[in-house]
Parts: C-alpha cells; structure tokens; sequence
C-alpha cells in the first residue's frame, strides 16, 4: 500500500465499493473514508449537479471515488488550500485511471470548488 493518505483513501474507497470490503485505517484515512461514506448519497448527488449528461453511478469507479474525497476535502478540509484539493485529485486520476480522466476530474472539481469556495 502505497504512504499518501489520499492513494489510500482511494483504494479504501476502491476496496469498499468492489468487494464490500473496507480495509482497517487510521487517522486522517479513517477520518476521510469514515466521512465519505456517511454521506455519499449527499457528495454523489452534489457531483452530478454540475456533471452534465453522466450520472456518478455510469463514471468509472475510481473517477467517482477521486470526485468524492475532492468534494469532501473541499467541503470539511478549509485548512487545504484549493488548487492542492484540484491537483491531488487530478495526481490521482493521472496515476490509477483513463488518460480522459484528469481532465473529467480537474473540470467537475474546480466547478464544485465555485461553489464550495466562492472567492
């Protein structure tokens, strides 16, 4: 297992989603995966506001679970500034997905980042 919290969070998340499993974790990991899961209904429903034409259950799964640890940092982590939020999640897409997928993750987070974080 790789030492980012978010690359574990994500394979948490992965895990979960795949198998039903959901692997042991601590701290800040357990504090992400715990909130995540407490309202995914919530983040999914925020994500496909602003998804035009793709429903979260038709995204690939590591694209929807990136989208949600971003709008979760978002919404929970003002400690973290945006731009690290936006290019954490595209870091993510660009290792464990498609080549399209950054793009897609980079687009919809910095349009939920409007309206999480309006300037």
């Amino acid at each position: 297992m790789t030492e980012e919290p978010r690359d574990q969070v994500l394979e948490h998340l992965y895990a979960h989603e795949t198998h039903g499993d959901l692997p042991e974790s601590e701290g800040r990991v357990a504090r992400i995966v715990e909130g995540i899961l407490a309202d995914i209904e919530g983040l999914d429903s925020r994500i496909e506001d602003v998804s035009e034409h793709w429903s979260v259950s038709r995204m690939p799964v590591i694209d929807r679970n990136i989208l949600r640890i971003g709008l979760y940092e978002l919404e929970t982590d003002p400690s973290v500034p945006t731009a690290v939020i936006i290019s954490e999640a595209v870091r993510l897409a660009s290792t464990y997905s498609t080549e399209r997928s950054p793009a897609f993750v980079n687009g919809l987070l910095s349009t939920l980042a409007k309206r999480v974080r309006p300037a």
